[in-house]
């Protein structure tokens, strides 16, 4: 038995959201530290080279990513390194401060292994977070930006949004994700139309003198017709690849009593259809276009599923909470019997193997 199996029954007699800022504040103690930071890492890394791999012009020790919403504000990206991740994306980030929904806002649903969210992008904004990873350096292993508007702009205020956190972040950015399809925000325009998707790309672009690579990040919730489209415009505007999938409002087969509270549902049961949007992008790009699979990554099978279905790496979050500190080692490890199992020398190897 674990450490953190005999903590997390404690824990999740918290409030969701209560939890996770302590878990963070432990966080933020360990890695205050060189020698805590050290211990950490001399327990939680794990180093194989089939799980390395190279993308964005980044060299990535493993697949296994920290998704965006877990460390919005850039608080605890050298404790994660020091658990074993790959790479970490921060997010999502607006220009300025913003409260997000009224609490309560985050629920799990332990029967499910899920959770449900409907934060609102509350968050730091741009500054703190610049000043933070000023003042603390970005970690060792590539770091994503995940940025995003404020609750209250118009579309063509939202358009300045994106482009202001780009400027003041992408320095400090291996890469950068436009949040176009969170569903906790206000609807006061279609952020998923063509031409408003267009014209951010194309504003980013025009500021993106250093050539930071720049994603976006879709929803699993649109028709296939839709969702292809979007790949059209992103293939017309020259980004450097999909995240695939923010969550989704559907409710279908849930057992928890909370799964009637509205807001963004991820964990388990996104697991399958995340992984087919993934495996649709990649059939309708011919697996030419990287994409970042998450939604339902809780262990080797599920993060070897989404590879093989077309995603270069793969992010979690609710599979962090429920699966603890211990999560990227034990999914790392997992995946290299599951490669040398089925004969691939590398993580690279197997991307799109189901494609074929």
């Amino acid at each position: 038995m674990t450490l953190y199996s005999r903590v997390r029954p404690l824990a999740f007699k918290l409030p969701a959201e209560t939890a996770h800022v302590l878990g963070k504040r432990a966080l933020q103690a360990v890695q205050s530290t060189w020698p805590t930071q050290a211990a950490l890492a001399s327990n939680y890394r794990y180093a194989h080279p089939a799980l390395e791999t190279e993308l964005f012009g980044c060299r990535f020790s493993n697949p296994v990513g920290v998704a965006a919403g877990f460390d919005k504000n850039a608080e605890v990206t050298h404790a994660l390194e020091a658990l074993g991740f790959g790479f970490v994306e921060i997010g999502t980030v607006t220009p300025y401060p913003q409260s997000g929904n009224d609490r309560p806002r985050l629920f799990r649903l332990q029967e499910d292994e899920a959770m449900i969210n409907r934060m609102g992008f509350n968050g730091d904004g741009m500054e703190q977070v610049r000043d933070r990873l000023e003042r603390d350096g970005p970690p060792q292993i590539p770091l994503g930006v995940n940025v995003g508007k404020m609750n209250s702009s118009s579309e063509r205020e939202a358009v300045e949004d994106y482009r202001r956190v780009f400027v003041r972040l992408s320095p400090f950015a291996d890469y950068v994700v436009v949040n176009v399809s969170c569903p906790n925000t206000p609807d006061e325009f279609d952020e998923a139309s063509p031409d408003h998707l267009r014209t951010v790309f194309e504003t980013l672009e025009a500021e993106n003198d250093d050539d930071v690579p720049i994603l976006v990040k879709i929803g699993p919730d649109s028709p296939e017709e839709s969702m292809l489209d979007l790949v059209d415009i992103v293939e017309e505007c020259d980004l450097d690849g999909i995240v695939a999938t923010n969550t989704t409002t559907s409710r279908e087969d849930l057992e928890s009593p909370r799964g009637e509270e509205w807001g963004g549902l991820s964990g388990d049961p996104l697991q399958e259809r995340s992984t087919a949007v993934i495996r649709t992008l990649a059939r309708h790009t011919d697996d030419d276009l990287p994409i970042v699979g998450v939604g339902g990554v809780d262990s080797a099978r599920s993060a070897y599923e989404k590879i093989r279905a077309g995603a270069s790496l793969v992010q979690l979050y609710t599979g962090f909470v429920y699966g603890g500190p211990g999560t990227a080692k034990r999914i790392n490890h997992g995946l290299v019997e599951l490669l040398e199992r089925d004969g691939f020398s590398s993580v690279e190897d197997a991307v799109g193997a189901d494609l074929e």
